[in-house]
């Protein structure tokens, strides 16, 4: 695993801006790394690695710095490691010519001393994360935030769109913006595109996107078989490059897929991390066990009780360089700390699985709409009536009415694949901001339709504007900080791009979700793991983390001086919402409490007391 930077400019190559980028590069990182720079022209890169893995490379006339795996290595030309790969690809190809070439997971950075030219690429569904800047002429990138803030003209101005969305929004919002970063002066390049900066122009440009293809002519049973053999393929790939490998493992179908696949791989059991709550809410131990016996070498239990939450979000925004969109993640960070400790130096998820496989509850009426839109009001109605058998709850109920009002709310009749955002949701705690400060009801979200398929398009979304990025960047973050490579096979583009030309219905199938890769997966998962139909959800249960004392907390916080003076919420709204929340885990009623809400003011409150902004 490693970190880029660079800089480019006549005024910039100080050797105190180089060890402030290197000093940012580094900071956070809980084990021990090394750097390497290069300066050609009126530039210099920079390649920080947690490994033995170079990935830089530097000649007379242009220097790379490469942070990722390339996993197509058997068909590009030999030797060297990915840096000196991609220069032999950039040299008969040109930089996009060699992007394009290359699959796995990369941020690539070449400067080119005979154009003045500046390049950027970024993997094609962003698990490696890249920002720029090109204020004033002067031309700079990194791995985060942190090496661009290190700069003196680079200002931690906060983007108050992002401030907005974050503070009363969901999480689902944070990321519409793809070139966007929660700094003003920091631009993210988006998954899957280029930066070509002179220093006169910069450009970007996509080399990769997905697109309507022709659906495949075949049996279900051949569909089985070519994801099973995508699948595989893709772990395998993966784990031929890791060091040290270790896997996540929940009660759910994706991580368990990956870990028995990295198990038909190598013929050997593995090594498996699972949070672990005494909190039965999320806790999926009882689920975890049928996949012991068959697949886990050594099953790392790591317990999760109640948090100092305040402290260790501090030390979260420190490695994340901004606020941590989901409770999830502290126990993340939590769980690579002990992935560390025990001497991995790489993790496997199953991160994407939801995204491809139409995994969410909130994807069926997606999927419902599809059915409605071809016609098929038989198969409608029984995959209404499987959902509502399967997956009722007390809370979010499953009924007949309730799918047709989900249809009203969440899709446009008229065009066929055009999805809407949930206003519901995206609107719920905007009464908590203060009025005349931000207007989330005049907020309008880009809800992409590369498909004529609803579900495809919801999933698309999902993949680049809604869910997986900020996992993506904070599980990247976390993982480097304690020095381990971070590898999630779902995103793998030859599955993805198969996955996005099959039918709905090999997605969700009599109410149950994942059908394709369950019948994929047969002969190698236990069965009561392949065909289990509950859904936990991948979750911690953040609802105690905010009551008792958290809420005391709480309270001190949002009556602190430099909160009430930041204008941002409304405080007697807040402090009702958290009285609300105390009120509802306290008694135990059967209601949905704020604790979503809540950890992104506290995660948006520690941020920006950390930049000094505002108070």
């Amino acid at each position: 695993m490693a970190r880029i930077a660079g800089i480019v400019g006549d005024d910039v190559l100080g050797a105190s801006t180089l060890k402030a980028l290197e000093e940012a590069l580094s900071f956070g990182a809980r084990v021990a790394g090394a750097s390497t720079s290069a300066r050609v022209g009126r530039g210099a890169v920079m390649h920080w690695s947690w490994t033995s893995k170079k990935g830089s490379f530097a000649n007379d006339r242009y220097a790379i710095v490469l942070d990722g795996t390339i996993v197509n290595r058997s068909s590009l030309p030999d030797g060297g490691d990915d840096a000196e790969v991609f220069a032999r690809l950039f040299d008969a190809h040109g930089f996009e010519g060699a992007v394009t070439r290359i699959d796995g997971d990369f941020a690539v950075a070449l400067l080119d001393a005979s154009t003045d030219t500046l390049w950027l690429a970024r993997d094609r569904f962003g698990v490696k994360p890249l920002y720029y800047s090109t204020r004033g002429g002067r031309r700079a990138f990194g791995s985060r935030p942190r090496a661009l803030l290190a700069l003196p003209w680079i200002s931690t101005k906060p983007n108050a769109q992002f401030v907005a969305l974050f503070a009363g929004s969901h999480y689902r919002t944070f990321d519409n913006a793809p070139d966007e970063s929660p700094y003003a002066d920091i631009a993210q390049l988006p998954a899957g595109c280029i930066l070509r900066a002179t220093q006169d122009q910069a450009t970007v440009s996509r080399y990769w996107s997905l697109a309507e293809t022709p659906e495949p002519k075949a049996s279900e049973a051949e569909l089985a078989e070519r994801y099973r053999d995508l699948l595989v393929d893709a772990v395998r790939r993966r784990f031929e490059a890791a060091d040290r490998p270790s896997f996540t493992l929940s009660g759910g179908l994706d991580s368990s897929s990956v870990l028995a696949s990295a198990v038909r791989v190598s013929a050997q059991k593995q090594h498996a991390f699972s949070s672990v709550y005494d909190d039965a809410t999320y806790d999926e131990s009882v689920e975890i066990r049928s996949m012991l016996e068959s697949t886990v070498k050594e099953w790392h239990q790591v317990r999760i009780g109640v948090p100092d939450v305040f402290p260790m979000i501090e030390q979260m925004i420190a490695v994340n360089d901004e606020p941590v969109a989901t409770a999830t993640w502290l126990s993340h960070f939590v769980l690579c700390g002990e992935v560390n400790t025990g001497g991995f130096g790489s993790l496997f998820g199953g991160l994407g699985g939801d995204e491809l496989n139409a995994g969410e509850y909130e994807y069926f009426p997606l999927f419902f709409a599809d059915l409605r839109a071809k016609g098929d009001s038989a198969r409608l109605t029984h995959e209404i009536a499987k959902w509502a058998e399967y997956h009722d709850h007390p809370i979010y109920k499953k009924t007949p009415d309730v799918a047709r009002a989900a249809l009203d709310r969440l899709v446009d009749p008229n065009v066929p694949g055009r999805c809407l955002p949930d206003r519901g949701r995206l609107l719920r705690y905007a009464s908590a901001l203060r009025k005349g400060t931000f207007d989330l009801d005049q907020y309008e979200p880009v809800m992409d339709e590369p498909f004529h398929s609803y579900l495809k398009n919801r999933t698309f979304q999902d993949i680049f504007r809604e869910t997986a990025p900020c996992c993506i960047r904070a599980a990247d973050r976390q993982a480097t900080a304690y020095g381990i490579e971070i590898f999630w096979p779902f995103f793998d583009r030859a599955l993805v791009e198969f996955m996005f030309s099959v039918y709905e219905t090999y997605k969700i199938r009599d109410g149950v979700t994942k059908h394709l890769l369950r019948l994929a997966m047969r002969d190698i998962l236990p069965e009561e793991t392949r065909t289990r139909v509950k859904k936990t959800g991948w979750n911690a249960p953040a609802h105690l983390w905010f009551s008792g004392r958290g809420q005391r907390d709480l309270l001190d916080l949002v009556h602190s001086q430099s909160f009430r003076e930041r204008g941002i919420y409304d405080v007697d709204r807040v402090v009702a919402i958290i009285n609300e929340h105390e009120k509802i885990v306290s008694s135990g009623q059967v209601a949905e409490n704020h604790m979503m809400f809540l950890w992104q003011l506290v995660n948006l409150e520690l941020w920006m007391r950390s930049m000094n902004v505002g108070g």
